[in-house]
């Protein structure tokens, strides 16, 4: 059968696998781990499924099943490593409005990643070796999707599978909601600080804000609603015993499509859990794609790669605008007159020299500003910097 979502689906599934991995390398530079992590569980969850998509298109045939065991765990993972970072995001933003004293050692900035660590592949490692213990069979194979976790649904399959996004999920609304309540009670303190250091911008903390918030508002209303999807697409059995549970677990189910999309409960059922990582990939890049050190990295990774074609850039004024194109070998461009590019009191090295240093502004990789304000009186500028840094 012929899905009406191919190439659709595969195109932006790999998209959702690139998008997030592009603001990658200066949120490692920031230190931002938990940010790190949310791209890297994307990431890897958009690519699963565009592999899947492709592979099984028009078919459900089981010809890869050792790739099946690692899809399916990377699927159970994702739906809670994805949450997991959002809460270390709101984690971070809360310590961040709450801060009393500024420390940045070394020490101190390995144990917040640590957490983090903990909290963002820990535990979704300890919950994929859970879902063993309510998983039916081997795995399901459908028709144009590919390789799915089977979950037998009981009560305890609510405990072991379906509760942990909602739990995570309240745990980083708690986290949000004091950051809110912390920030609204200092944000003229907050304010006079960003008017104070032209390095920090506002800009990156309402970012990271904005998408945990996102995260927040999806997550716990929409595992709510998996779950009474769950429960109405199949009926909920009563536990009897392991043996009971895991009978004929090699098995593995294949189910075409014009079988399984007649179940209106399940495709949609399956339809979220494949579009919603393609949404957060989206989603993510939609805050981060576009901000201003992004868009700095654009041109830096521009720029370096028409060099290798033979290209150089000059500025014409201090604020680096326009950049203008010159080639190694041939003649200047006729839009730059002699006596300005080539005249000897105005050499290219000056003018190289000129524009490098008259640029004073100072980028920081993407990282929340930090509202330590309200204890101004006992902490310095200085410190407010590697404090800044340190998140």
């Amino acid at each position: 059968m012929v899905s009406l979502e191919y190439p659709l689906y595969p195109i932006f599934a790999f998209l959702g696998f690139v998008l997030p991995l592009i603001p990658l390398p200066w949120h490692l530079q920031a230190w931002n781990s938990g940010t790190c992590y949310y791209m890297v569980w994307t990431a890897l969850a958009c690519f699963n499924q565009f592999i899947n998509s492709v592979l099984w298109n028009g078919t459900a045939l089981n010809f890869a099943p050792v790739w099946c065991d690692i899809s399916i765990r990377i699927t159970m993972g994702a739906s809670v490593g994805i949450p997991a970072a959002s809460l270390c995001i709101n984690r971070r933003l809360y310590q961040i409005a709450r801060i009393h004293a500024v420390t940045v050692t070394q020490a101190e900035k390995r144990r917040a990643i640590l957490i983090d660590t903990l909290i963002c592949v820990l535990l979704p490692l300890v919950f994929i070796a859970l879902q063993y213990v309510v998983q039916g069979h081997r795995f399901d194979i459908y028709e144009d999707v590919g390789c799915y976790p089977f979950i037998y649904n009981t009560i305890v399959a609510f405990f072991l599978n379906e509760s942990w996004p909602i739990l995570i999920g309240l745990v980083s609304t708690v986290y949000c909601a004091l950051s809110i309540g912390q920030f609204y009670r200092r944000r003229a303190q907050f304010n006079q600080f960003l008017a104070s250091n032209k390095s920090l911008t506002s800009s990156r903390y309402f970012r990271l804000m904005a998408l945990a918030m996102t995260e927040i508002i999806c997550t716990v209303p929409l595992a709510s609603f998996m779950i009474w999807l769950n429960t109405t697409a199949q009926p909920v059995e009563p536990w009897v015993s392991w043996e009971n549970t895991h009978y004929d677990f090699s098995r593995v189910a294949q189910y075409p499509a014009f079988i399984w999309t007649q179940n209106h409960w399940l495709l949609l059922a399956i339809q979220l859990t494949r579009w919603l990582v393609v949404a957060c990939a989206f989603i993510f890049f939609a805050f981060f794609g576009f901000a201003a050190e992004a868009r700095k990295h654009y041109r830096t990774a521009f720029w370096s790669i028409a060099k290798l074609f033979g290209a150089s850039t000059i500025t014409t004024s201090q604020d680096a605008q326009p950049r203008q194109l010159i080639l190694r070998r041939g003649s200047l461009p006729t839009y730059i007159t002699k006596d300005k590019s080539i005249d000897g009191r105005n050499s290219l090295a000056s003018s190289i020299a000129k524009s490098s240093f008259s640029d004073k502004s100072l980028f920081i990789a993407n990282s929340p500003p930090i509202d330590l304000t309200f204890c101004a009186e006992e902490t310095s500028g200085a410190d407010l910097e590697n404090a800044f840094h340190a998140v």
